[in-house]
């Protein structure tokens, strides 16, 4: 490393900056991220002051979910960069040696000296027509030497200066999660097309052994339920929003690893992640269900249900229609700590995505694949 040290003070004492190579910034992303997470926090500031605090909450909430998931990917790739110039800066550590060699020759008397051959005028006229070959290789070896230990330093203080905006972050989306579920919990202006008839949920839960047989009592549960149904949105199948942010684990049909095999399709999410309404909605049941853990059960329309099963947190009363993009719930888990996060980027690797919300839709009572519903992509 001493060698390496003094090589850099030679490359910035002999190049100038305007010689430097332009590269490619592995930090832009990171650099990116940082600025939304800035801003993230100031929506949460002034959210708390809109006159619709749940729907900026909710914004907000996603602003911070989404500059923590670009400042993950972004600190991985600057790890994964700087351990890449690491690598290589080693394996050409003879390579360097000498080019630092010839650069101490090169500076040890003046130029008017260096240009003089013992042989006389043709033997210096000659050796300056070597030295006229030889400069543009060596001072665009110096130049690269250079730029790659400029990045390698500037990646690393842009991992040291991530660690702060990480722990605000962090904070800032846990901040964001109470004032929801307090913004939640005040709102009284929902529509509600019925009442739940608490007795008889009890007892439809205690008789049923199956998502099957639930779903065809719930509307046995429902009191003074309005006539009607929300608009059709049969037209846009295969076009709707996941609930929750997250990838696809495992799709219909697929048996897990307890040898299960489920209609609907599992999505791995981050810990906390946020769970919205797909579209307008009436929430038709909200609560513990089975082996399923917390469930959140929507109709869109008649005949069609969206079951969202694996909730930590659920928002909401059975029976109130909830607008598209509305927040139904907060998964489980917790937010790894900032020094978690940098020691999983710096090995390159490592997923954030630790939990995972069930979906299924009945149609009719009768499972359909979610992926003919909402929009994926058949890679991910």
């Amino acid at each position: 490393m001493t060698l390496r040290r003094a090589l850099f003070a030679a490359l910035l004492a002999l190049t100038p900056p305007a010689l430097m190579a332009e590269a490619p910034d592995p930090g832009a992303q990171a650099r990116a991220a940082a600025k939304a997470l800035e801003e993230a926090s100031a929506q949460l500031a002034t959210a708390e002051d809109a006159r619709d605090r749940v729907k900026a909450l909710t914004a907000t909430l996603r602003a911070f979910e989404t500059g923590l998931g670009a400042m993950r990917e972004g600190l991985r790739r600057v790890s994964l960069r700087e351990a890449e110039l690491q690598a290589e800066l080693d394996a050409r550590e003879a390579e360097i040696g000498q080019l630092l060699g010839v650069l101490q020759t090169m500076t040890r008397d003046p130029l008017p000296v260096r240009m003089l051959h013992p042989s006389g005028p043709v033997g210096t006229a000659r050796s300056g027509m070597i030295l006229s070959d030889v400069a543009p290789a060596l001072e665009t070896r110096v130049t690269e030497l250079r730029r790659m230990l400029e990045e390698a330093r500037d990646l690393h203080a842009l991992q040291d200066a991530a660690a702060a905006r990480l722990r605000d972050g962090l904070d800032g989306v846990q901040q964001a999660r109470a004032a929801l579920s307090q913004a939640v919990a005040d709102r009284t202006s929902l529509p509600r097309r019925f009442t739940e008839d608490p007795v008889k949920t009890a007892l439809l839960i205690a008789s049923t052994e199956t998502l099957e047989a639930f779903a065809s009592g719930l509307t046995d549960i429902a009191e003074n339920e309005a006539p009607g149904s929300l608009p059709d949105i049969t037209e846009r199948r295969g076009t709707l929003p996941l609930p929750v942010e997250g990838t696809i684990l495992r799709r219909a049909g697929d048996t897990d690893a307890a040898g299960v095999t489920r209609q609907g399709i599992v999505v791995a999410t981050r810990p906390g992640a946020l769970v919205t309404t797909p579209t307008a909605a009436t929430i038709r049941y909200r609560g513990p269900l089975l082996s399923y853990g917390n469930v959140m059960i929507l109709e869109p329309q008649a005949g069609t249900l969206f079951v969202l099963a694996g909730l930590d947190v659920v928002y909401g009363a059975a029976g109130e229609v909830l607008p598209a993009g509305n927040p139904v719930g907060l998964m489980g888990g917790r937010d790894p700590s900032a020094g978690a996060i940098l020691q999983q980027a710096g090995a390159g690797g490592g997923s954030d995505r630790t939990e995972s919300l069930y979906i299924e839709v009945r149609q009719d009572n009768v499972p359909q694949d979610p992926e003919t519903w909402f929009r994926t992509t058949k890679d991910e």
